[in-house]
């Protein structure tokens, strides 16, 4: 299935066209006996556009890599610049306005509200983001469109498929168009023909021109990337181009 995504900005790079800059990052989560480091001077870079799948076991701290790309969190040590500014020290409220105004985020469980309509919770971002009403409601529109559900829009997540629910968590990701989108484990809760459309849908994301970054345990969604990032034990062990 193809679906007309039309062309977006493209995110606002740092001064070397680099949307992600890691240098040296660690995270320690102290228990109170113990303390578990979960990242070990972790150095990675992504440039505008491109798609990257980070892969490794269960515990190997992909996770924790993406909630620090994400802003969700902040590491223990060590810089993160997302888009040429230094986000590694800022306070909560900075840290929650970059995350709605720069970072897409499309999770596995979907995350939607199940209360609201399909187009009211891509409109969510956006509410969040000070955007008038009547401008949410068109680039809203325009981003279900653009997932091939411009005929679901009323529909709410209950009476939409598990593959139509991860589209509108993609055109939410999308809403404020971002500097950079976040996957985690986008196709882990979907049967293989739901799973292939949302393929599809990053693949036409990623040609154009979208910073995309996904953790996944799917080799098909790996081989679509541009990169794969390999973590074990809280390091990258492998940076390498996929083979196209």
């Amino acid at each position: 299935m193809n679906w007309p995504l039309k062309k977006k900005n493209n995110g606002t790079a740092g001064p070397n066209g680099r949307i992600i800059e890691m240098h040296g990052i660690t995270k320690v989560y102290d228990t109170g006996k113990i303390q578990v480091e979960a990242l070990r001077g972790i150095d990675l870079t992504v440039g505008r556009g491109e798609f990257v799948a980070v892969v490794g076991p269960s515990g190997s701290g992909k996770s924790t890599l993406l909630n620090l790309l994400g802003c969700l969190d902040t590491p223990t040590d060590g810089d993160y610049r997302l888009s040429g500014e230094s986000v590694a020290g800022l306070d909560r409220d900075r840290l929650a306005d970059i995350r709605n105004r720069r970072v897409g985020f499309v999770f596995q469980n979907f995350n939607l509200l199940p209360q609201l309509s399909a187009l009211e919770n891509v409109e969510m971002p956006l509410l969040f983001g000070g955007v008038g009403r009547r401008e949410r409601r068109r680039r809203a529109l325009e981003q279900l469109d653009a997932v091939g559900l411009a005929d679901r829009v009323e529909h709410k997540p209950t009476e939409l498929s598990g593959g139509q629910m991860q589209r509108v968590a993609i055109a939410r990701a999308l809403a404020m168009e971002p500097d950079l989108l976040l996957a985690d484990e986008p196709t882990g809760n979907l049967d293989t023909s739901s799973g292939s459309d949302i393929l599809s849908v990053l693949d036409h994301l990623s040609k154009q021109g979208r910073t995309l970054m996904v953790v996944t345990h799917d080799p098909a969604l790996a081989r679509r990337a541009d990169r794969m990032v390999e973590i074990r034990d809280g390091e990258i062990v492998e940076d390498r181009p996929t083979p196209n």
